[in-house]
């Protein structure tokens, strides 16, 4: 049995494991197999450690053989158009290399957001704070679940169905066919109009797509997951705020354990979502300049095939803008969503019952209100805080970079 909490004689969570697991499953799917997932602390063998380096290896050679020849097509290409062509998928390459850097650099906080979690799920002594918490996390899992189809989806058909689109090239006096390559490809490294170097390209570049998309899903939904874990903390110490005068009036000592395991639970919270920023805001950036740049040149595609009338190229460019802003919308929403909460903590001390309290009990109060007003927010580079109103922003932005677009390129 563990220490009563507020009166009650209750038990610790003894489906810990199986909660925590329902929690992060499919954090681990999406980053494992990019060798993303971090590992579980010194007691890791050898083979595995090496299995890990030499996933990674991979992975960052895969983007590298898409994105540099993709860097030196666009410097060397004379076509303007093309030039631009070009441009969209290099931004979406490089957006997943770099949060591919960043994920790995911060394996180290985000298995401590995992330990964080495990022992909240240990911790919970009462089956309305586990429905509480299984809630949120269902939640959480939905909306790495709903970033998973549309950005795989979106891209994945992209690639797809530029891979089916045949080209038909003259070479001097020969007609050839060759399949198009999702990323364009610098020829003088590789000619890959010929067989089988256009296969082998196009296999690399396929298999690096689904790479740059799993960081990307792998990303969105560790801040999806983290963020309701900690929506689903303030919620249960709001409910025990909406307790703390129940049945106790004048009690000093058993109001003033109620309100020392309060603050220890809103600290403990705080720094959960302090960790959160320190693993999102360089991906949250990333995100932010990639997406608005990419939304942009979704656009510009968009108006030039509009006039050739290309139905497939129009549905594909479509679904890729759908995911791109669901993407943005995803790390705008749960940021607004957990600034939200930490902001009704302060809101709910206040509107608590202090007066039936001990006057020094409801002056301590006074402590939780001062810390709630300072609230730490999701950030993109520490420079701009995520909200609602952010997304919108983007938006705006990718629009008139657009607009400028069109002006000087047309």
């Amino acid at each position: 049995m563990s220490q009563p909490l507020f009166g009650a004689v209750v038990t610790r969570n003894v489906m810990h494991q199986q909660d925590s697991e329902y929690s992060i499953q499919l954090n681990r799917w999406f980053l494992k197999p990019i060798g993303a997932w971090p590992r579980a602390g010194a007691s890791i063998s050898i083979m595995n450690k090496l299995l890990s380096r030499g996933i990674q290896f991979t992975c960052h050679s895969l983007i590298a053989s898409t994105v540099i020849p993709c860097i030196l097509y666009i410097l060397f290409e004379p076509d303007v158009y093309l030039k631009l062509k070009a441009f969209g998928p290099m931004i979406h390459w490089l957006m997943g290399g770099a949060n591919y850097c960043s994920l790995l650099s911060s394996s180290h906080k985000i298995r401590k957001c995992v330990d964080h979690m495990r022992t909240d799920w240990q911790m919970v002594e009462r089956m309305s704070d586990r429905e509480v918490m299984l809630r949120n996390a269902r939640f959480g899992r939905f909306v790495s679940t709903f970033c998973a189809v549309f950005m795989q989806g979106g891209v994945c058909s992209y690639s797809v169905i530029t891979v089916l689109t045949p080209v038909i090239m003259q070479i001097g006096n020969i007609t050839i066919t060759m399949r198009q390559l999702p990323c364009p490809f610098y020829t003088d490294l590789v000619d890959v109009r010929y067989s089988p170097a256009n296969e082998i390209v196009l296999g690399l570049q396929l298999m690096s797509t689904v790479i740059v998309n799993s960081v990307t899903v792998g990303a969105c939904s560790l801040a999806a997951v983290f963020a309701m874990h900690a929506c689903g903390q303030l919620n249960i110490l709001m409910i025990k705020l909406d307790e703390l005068v129940d049945g106790t009036e004048g009690e000093f000592k058993t109001n003033h354990r109620k309100l020392a395991v309060i603050v220890e639970h809103h600290l403990r919270v705080l720094s959960f979502v302090s960790q959160i920023e320190a693993i999102m805001h360089h991906i949250c950036l990333i995100e932010l300049l990639g997406c608005t740049i990419d939304i942009c040149m979704l656009g510009y595609y968009t108006i030039m095939e509009w006039e050739l009338h290309d139905t497939k190229n129009l549905l594909t460019y479509f679904t890729i803008f759908i995911s791109m802003s669901c993407n943005i919308f995803i790390f705008c929403y749960i940021a607004e969503i957990l600034t939200d909460q930490c902001q009704k903590v302060g809101e709910m001390v206040y509107m608590t019952e202090w007066y039936r309290l001990h006057h020094k009990t409801a002056h301590d109060l006074i402590l939780i209100i001062s810390r709630s007003n300072t609230v730490i927010k999701i950030t993109a580079g520490k420079m701009i805080q995520l909200s609602i109103a952010t997304f919108g922003d983007v938006m705006k932005t990718a629009f008139a970079y657009l607009n400028i677009l069109r002006t000087v390129a047309t």
